[in-house]
């Protein structure tokens, strides 16, 4: 049985479809939800939050901060501590106490308790599972279908979640102010919060389906705004300023989120004579995007010539080089990324991808890179243990070293973190007895079995 490798999505931006094929990117015509993943803007948003997360009284080690690719503003919490933040709402934002705000606010939902009946859905989910489970979700609930849950995307179901996921009035106000006091509690300069809202509140004068999603699904009054604004203008922090270098990584997040998405436009918005490095990052990645491999990696190295030890520039250069075929190349790249940034699973997963299709196959196999590859693989399971595409890469090292067995355990992982226990447990049975007793591999075989019951209904 030989296991083939699937394209790669999971690069500098970790892109994956909810719902549709595995690792494949649905368009906005088909209604999916896409998340991306990056190990840059998870970082800054990390260390924008980390204090704030700590006042609500929870671990920022266990808050995550998930985005969803949509030209939508919206924002919401679900299955737990996840906050799923649209990047239309990072593009409308300017700058980042305005981000932290929004987050802070849904920190109050959290610490409220408001979606307590959604905590379900995050067990043993990705975040694309658990996103596509909650659409689903959203659907039944709004149009008393069941079996809308499992009907996967379709039209109209994303405002079928919103309407699920929605909020009231009352816990708008006790968002807003739990938000207030996380981000003084912080040492923050709450100002984000009311600026954000002020640039929605003309909203409230729309009809429903002229709103944002945001304004859909967390009612905003004009009463709401001006009573968060009084409180701010008598924060004692009202005037405290945020670190500069805040700012600076806030205008690479969105110079790096144009350039992947909106690619067009970098030329408008980063004029001929601006050499920025949130410029030259913009139009890196817009090259790439364009197939212009070689502007791109010269921009790249421009870039690292400015910052040597930037991981993320190297990530990015390993991703180009990676893409366009330049497997062997994209290596080193990726391990110098990896030992700049060593807390980065998705920065491991990339350069464990790299070592799996440059290890070549058949007799003249590189075993050493597989088994490279395995090693960072398992480190970063412990950084991303809800990334489904970190079992398919194990599987895939494996089954080109000839370990069937150990290979179908970790497609069995992926199954289960996809919501297919049927098959998860299927695979898990067939392969436990095949493998020596208390090995790690047997071990997570027999976890599957004993947390997933022959009917398919998790213990």
């Amino acid at each position: 049985m030989k296991f083939q490798l699937l394209p790669l999505v999971t690069r500098t931006l970790l892109v994956v479809a909810a719902l549709a094929a595995p690792f494949s990117m649905a368009s906005a015509a088909d209604g999916g939800q896409i998340i991306i993943r990056d190990a840059e803007i998870e970082e800054d948003l990390h260390e924008w939050t980390a204090d704030v997360i700590r006042a609500a009284g929870m671990n920022p080690e266990q808050v995550r901060i998930i985005l969803i690719q949509s030209p939508e503003v919206n924002a919401f919490v679900a299955g737990g501590a996840n906050i799923f933040i649209y990047t239309g709402l990072i593009q409308k934002t300017e700058n980042p106490a305005e981000v932290v705000g929004v987050i802070a606010h849904e920190l109050g939902h959290i610490a409220g308790g408001h979606l307590t009946r959604t905590g379900e859905v995050a067990k043993n989910a990705s975040f694309e599972a658990m996103l596509g489970a909650l659409i689903g979700i959203g659907a039944a609930v709004a149009t008393g279908d069941g079996s809308a849950a499992a009907a996967g995307i379709s039209i109209g179901q994303g405002q079928a979640m919103n309407r699920y996921l929605a909020y009231s009035r009352v816990q708008e106000s006790s968002a807003d102010q739990a938000g207030y006091r996380f981000m003084t509690g912080a040492g923050l300069n709450p100002e984000g919060l009311p600026s954000f809202l002020e640039k929605l509140a003309s909203q409230e004068l729309l009809t429903t389906s002229q709103q944002s999603k945001y304004v859909r699904s967390h009612p905003l009054s004009s009463a709401r705004v001006e009573a968060l604004r009084h409180k701010v203008e008598s924060s004692p922090l009202r005037n405290a300023a945020l670190p500069e270098k805040w700012n600076d990584d806030y205008a690479r997040m969105k110079a790096k989120l144009l350039g992947f998405i909106s690619p067009q436009q970098v030329t408008y918005i980063y004029k001929g004579d601006d050499h920025s490095i949130s410029a030259d990052y913009a139009r890196a990645v817009a090259a790439y995007k364009f197939n212009q491999v070689d502007q791109s990696l010269r921009l790249v190295d421009g870039l690292i010539a400015r910052e040597p030890q930037n991981p993320y520039f190297y990530e990015l250069k390993g991703q180009v080089l990676f893409e366009f075929g330049k497997i062997a190349q994209s290596v080193p790249a990726y391990e110098k990324a990896v030992k700049l940034a060593p807390e980065s699973g998705l920065i491991r997963m990339a350069y464990a991808q790299s070592l799996i299709e440059s290890a070549g196959s058949g007799k003249s196999i590189n075993v050493s890179a597989l088994n490279e590859a395995i090693n960072q693989l398992k480190r970063a399971e412990r950084d991303e243990p809800r990334v489904s595409r970190m079992k398919r890469l194990l599987a895939t090292a494996f089954g080109k070293q000839g370990k069937e067995a150990e290979a179908r355990v970790y497609l069995a992982e992926e199954a289960l973190m996809q919501g297919n226990k049927a098959e998860a447990v299927r695979l898990a049975k067939v392969t436990k007895n095949q493998l020596p007793p208390n090995s790690p591999e047997a071990l997570r075989a027999a976890d599957i079995i004993n947390t997933v019951g022959d009917d398919g209904e998790t213990r």
